[in-house]
């Protein structure tokens, strides 16, 4: 996975890498039957002058599809957690339409309740 981050007015960076990696770890899990020179992770950071709060904007470029979350908090590796939390919802949602999940999902039989 190619992985490319920027930063806008914000001085530490080694906290919002650390997290960053911790979630295109998980990524990686999810994406293992994609080549890794297909997969691009794209992510801005940046701090809101106006108020204490730290946005984090990402994206996942795959053969199939490009998905975008944003990540808006108070701490800055909350937001991080939040975008990454969005981009692993949206790529398990993708996987299950390309497996075609929802033709093989059973219709349960309804059980009907007896009158006494």
């Amino acid at each position: 996975m190619k992985i490319n981050l920027s930063f806008k007015e914000h001085d530490s960076h080694e906290a919002v890498e650390k997290e960053v990696a911790r979630g295109a770890a998980k990524l990686d899990k999810l994406l293992k039957s994609y080549d890794g020179d297909l997969v691009q992770l794209h992510g801005a950071f940046e701090k809101q002058s106006r108020r204490v709060e730290y946005s984090f904007s990402t994206s996942v470029a795959l053969p199939t599809g490009t998905f975008h979350a944003v990540g808006t908090a108070a701490d800055a590796r909350a937001c991080v957690r939040l975008a990454f939390a969005d981009l692993v919802r949206q790529v398990k949602k993708h996987q299950e339409k390309l497996r075609h999940d929802y033709e093989w999902k059973r219709k349960r039989p309804r059980g009907f309740a007896t009158a006494d």
